[in-house]
Formats: structure tokens, C-alpha cells, sequence
């Protein structure tokens, strides 16, 4: 199903405008029923954070992320797939993370972007590193186990 499928794949510093990424899913081609769409945003943890500093392996994180699209791609008749993940430092309240899934039918559509940012949160090579409000470094993020749990479905 994958050479049916358009994917893209973008990891950028800019942010991202969800309505143009609809738009882009629905010119794609196909049977186009359903669109869902995803978005993680930067969460301020109760004002405990100034920002979110993301780092990736330019070229190892988007072919990463293109793999498991096109796994996605092979499983459910979807007609596009888009992942943007930003990188660089995000406010709370900051976009961080876009999927977009379209297909003829809603029920496709919501497993392939389950599927894509379950995976995109335990398998995408992105480091996290926390800026806190009151000046210090929280550190790097470790990995939720929660998170290998809910990939583990798939």
C-alpha cells in the first residue's frame, strides 16, 4: 500500500500550520474520507518549565520517522501520512510534534496515526532536555516506560 501512499516527512525549527498540512493531505490524491490529525504541544508541567530544548541527528531522525510511516503506510489503506517534529528550543504552549493521516475511511486514518506517533514517541531520535523557569537545567528527559507500553500494541 506504501506506493499509494504520499508521505512526508519534515523535521524544521519553524513552526508548522496545521490548517495547510489538512489542505496538503487533501490534494495528495486518493479516495480522501477522513483526515486526523495529531498535535503535541510543549506542556509547561505547572509552570515548573521555560522551555523544551529538542535535539535530533539531522538525516537519522527523518529517515527514522520515514520508516515507520511507511510501515504505517503498508498496513492500513491510507492515500497520505506527514510527520513534522520541530527541533531546536519551545515554549510551553509551543507546537512540537504534527501527524497527519488521510484516507477513505475514519477508522484507517485513526490507526495510522496512532500508530505513527506512538511510534514517533518511543523509536524517533529526539532528545529532550529540560530549561526551568527558575533558571537551572532539569536535564535530559528519560524515556516514559508508559510510552514502550502503548507502542507495544502495534
Amino acid at each position: 500500500m506504501s506506493g499509494a501512499c504520499v508521505i512526508r516527512v519534515l523535521v524544521q525549527a519553524e513552526p508548522y500550520d496545521i490548517s495547510a498540512e489538512i489542505e496538503a493531505a487533501k490534494a495528495a490524491g486518493g479516495h480522501v474520507g477522513a483526515i486526523v490529525t495529531f498535535s503535541g504541544v510543549c506542556r509547561d508541567e505547572s509552570g515548573r518549565i521555560a522551555a523544551l530544548e529538542l535535539e535530533h541527528y539531522p538525516g537519522m531522525a527523518e529517515a527514522e520517522i520515514g520508516r515507520i510511516a511507511a510501515q504505517a503506510a503498508e498496513r492500513w489503506p491510507v492515500t497520505s501520512l506527514t510527520a513534522i517534529h520541530r527541533h531546536g528550543k519551545l515554549k510551553p504552549g509551543d507546537d512540537i510534534v504534527l501527524v497527519v493521516a488521510a484516507s477513505a475511511h475514519r477508522q484507517a486514518a485513526f490507526d495510522a496515526a496512532s500508530f505513527l506517533m506512538d511510534f514517533l514517541k518511543t523509536s524517533a531520535p529526539f532528545w529532550k532536555k529540560e530549561h526551568l523557569a527558575d533558571g537551572t537545567s532539569g536535564g535530559w528527559v528519560e524515556a516514559k516506560d508508559g510510552d514502550d507500553d502503548t507502542a507495544a500494541r502495534w
